[in-house]
């Protein structure tokens, strides 16, 4: 166990990289509304700071669960990509829908993906993944 790791609990570990509300909301807009520069996350209904953004997505690529590559269209962008760690969050963050949904005063609006992923059930995870793959890894596996 490293020096710095308060617990080797399994949950307690995975935390330390996704455990706090900002970086699964930034997962979340990956994932669902296909948001990848710095600009479109500030976007959120959420209003994430820039400095709370900004030290997040940088966890997130040192974590290995995003990528940051240069825009090849403007040279002061950067693309974030989902790493195959961050696509596996999938089914988590749809757990967390479906606890939100039933448990949580929400629209119908705003559960929409929860709804959705409920109905489509271990199938529809399975496509989404597999979409998320062509997208951010470029494997269309």
């Amino acid at each position: 166990m490293r020096e710095d790791q308060r617990s080797a609990c399994p949950i307690s570990l995975a935390l330390e990289v996704f455990g706090d509300r900002w970086s699964l909301l930034i997962i979340r807009d990956m994932i669902f509304a296909g948001k990848r520069h710095f600009r479109e996350f500030l976007a959120s209904d959420e209003k994430i700071s820039t400095r709370i953004l900004s030290d997040r997505l940088a966890s997130l690529v040192s974590q290995g669960v995003l990528t940051k590559t240069d825009d090849p269209a403007h040279k002061q962008k950067a693309i974030y990509s989902l790493t195959e760690k961050g696509i596996a969050l999938l089914p988590i963050l749809a757990q967390i829908g479906f606890w939100g949904q039933e448990y949580r005063p929400v629209t119908d609006e705003s559960a929409a993906n929860a709804a959705r992923l409920k109905k489509g059930g271990a199938s529809l995870l399975k496509r989404m993944m597999t979409e998320l793959r062509r997208v951010h890894l470029q494997a269309g596996l």
